[in-house]
C-alpha cells in the first residue's frame, strides 16, 4: 500500500505534492514520487530535474515519511510511469495536479491527465495550486 504522486516543479506540481504528503501521512503508508524528466518541457534541463529530485528528498526527509523518489526516463510516458508506480505498489491512491485552464481549455483535461483517471488502478486526487 502507498500513495503515488506525480510530481513537476511547478505550483500544480507543488500542490500534487503537499497532498499527496498528507494523505500518506494520514493513511500511514509510503509515499513513491513520480519525478518528470519531462520537466525541460517546462524549461527544465536534465541536470536541475537532478536538483529537483534532492531537493524533494531533502523536504520529505523532514517529515519523517517513508517515501521514494523515481525520475522517469526520457521518452517514456510520464502517465504510464505513474499507472505503473501505482500497480507495483499496490497503491491507494494517486495523487495529480491539475493547472488551470482556458475556458475553451476547459473542455479537455491534459492528455496525461486523462489517462491517468480513465486508467489508474486506484482512485485519484486532482488538485489545484491556490489562486494567487
Amino acid at each position: 500500500m502507498s500513495v503515488v504522486v506525480g510530481y513537476v516543479a511547478t505550483a500544480e506540481g507543488q500542490a500534487a505534492l503537499e497532498a499527496a504528503m498528507a494523505e500518506a501521512a494520514s493513511r500511514e503508508v509510503p509515499l513513491v514520487v513520480i519525478l518528470s524528466e519531462r520537466g525541460h518541457r517546462f524549461g527544465t534541463e536534465a541536470s536541475e530535474v537532478e536538483a529537483q529530485a534532492d531537493e524533494v528528498r531533502r523536504r520529505l526527509e523532514e517529515t519523517g515519511l517513508a517515501f521514494q523518489v523515481r525520475q522517469t526516463t526520457r521518452g517514456k510516458d510520464v502517465a504510464d510511469d505513474i499507472i505503473g508506480a501505482a500497480q507495483s505498489e499496490d497503491a491507494d491512491l494517486i495523487v495529480i495536479g491539475l493547472r488551470r485552464r482556458s475556458p475553451v481549455g476547459k473542455l479537455l483535461l491534459g492528455s496525461n491527465a486523462q489517462r491517468i483517471l480513465l486508467d489508474a488502478p486506484c482512485p485519484v486526487l486532482a488538485v489545484k495550486p491556490p489562486q494567487s
